[in-house]
C-alpha cells in the first residue's frame, strides 16, 4: 500500500547535533510517526541540517506542519513543509 500523500514532511534548517531520536520525539507528540530520517554528511556522519519525518496519520502530518513550521528547536529556526515526491528518472545531483 502506497504512503498517504502528505504524511511525509521535509524538516529544513536543523541543528547538525540533533541525534534521530530527538527528531523523532520532537515530532511524535502529533501523532504516530513511522520514520524518521535525517540525512547525513557521509564524510562526517553528522546530520546535514534536514531530514523527513512521516506519520502514519495525514491527518497528523497537517498538525505538526502547522505547529512546527516557523519554530525556534536547539537555538534554530526550522521549516516544515509537505515532502515532494521524486519524479521516477530524477537524479539528485543534477
Amino acid at each position: 500500500m502506497a504512503k498517504a500523500q502528505g504524511a511525509q514532511l521535509f524538516v529544513s534548517r536543523l541543528s547538525s547535533y540533533i541525534t534521530t531520536k530527538e527528531f523523532k520525539a520532537l515530532f511524535s507528540r502529533f501523532g504516530v510517526v513511522t520514520d524518521a530520517k535525517l540525512i547525513t554528511d557521509p564524510k562526517t556522519q553528522r546530520p546535514k541540517g534536514f531530514g523527513f519525518i512521516t506519520f502514519q496519520s495525514e491527518d497528523d502530518a497537517q498538525k505538526a506542519l502547522k505547529t512546527m513550521d516557523g519554530r525556534i528547536v536547539n537555538g534554530r529556526l526550522i521549516f516544515v513543509e509537505v515532502a515532494k515526491s521524486r519524479s521516477p528518472g530524477t537524479d539528485a545531483s543534477s
